[in-house]
């Protein structure tokens, strides 16, 4: 699996919600073009095009050259994860607006993916499978850490070659504190 960790540079280039939308869609679909993004995410290829060139100006995607020809233009995600690691930011008050930017479209993108799904008309078993949870965990800073960490070994344990029959499962995994009323 190949992981970029985001730095200040490639972080503000993420920080355009349309920018996320699109690298996301990339990372999830496999290859598209400007127009065929364009068309999903409402905007016009032209815009499109111009933002698919910010991301591939900071390394993030890459022209498919397997694919099109000299009008068609293919893109793809130049990787499959990303790290983001708070604490390189914490004293980077330059990056402070482009982190928030940044976090808010993710969550952003979670609450679309989870009301999407919520939206259609999924076979019963489906229905009877997904999880939506939240769950109130007295735990401190180190606990939290180990939580998620513990958590991500679940989820790898599952990851293996898509099957005949398989349909792509999105895991959301959030841990937060929150602001007790004491």
């Amino acid at each position: 699996m190949t992981e970029i960790r985001l730095d200040a540079k490639t972080l503000r280039a993420l920080a355009h919600p349309l920018r996320v939308r699109l690298l996301g869609l990339l990372r999830a679909d496999g290859p598209a073009t400007a127009t065929g993004l364009a068309q999903r995410v409402g905007e016009t290829s032209g815009t499109t095009s111009w933002h698919l060139r910010q991301l591939a100006d900071h390394g993030l995607i890459e022209q498919d050259t397997d694919r099109g020809n000299k009008r068609e233009r293919w893109w793809k995600a130049a990787y499959e994860s990303t790290e983001l690691r708070i604490e390189d930011f914490r004293d980077d008050d330059e990056s402070a607006g482009a982190l928030n930017a940044y976090l808010y479209e993710i969550a952003s993108n979670s609450y679309r993916r989870m009301t999407t799904f919520l939206a259609q008309d999924w076979d019963q078993s489906w229905r009877e499978s997904f999880v939506m949870s939240d769950q109130e965990l007295p735990l401190t800073p180190d606990e939290l850490k180990a939580l998620r960490n513990e958590l991500h070994e679940v989820i790898d344990k599952y990851r293996r070659p898509q099957r005949p029959g398989d349909e792509i499962v999105v895991t959301q995994l959030q841990g937060f504190p929150r602001q007790s009323k004491r």
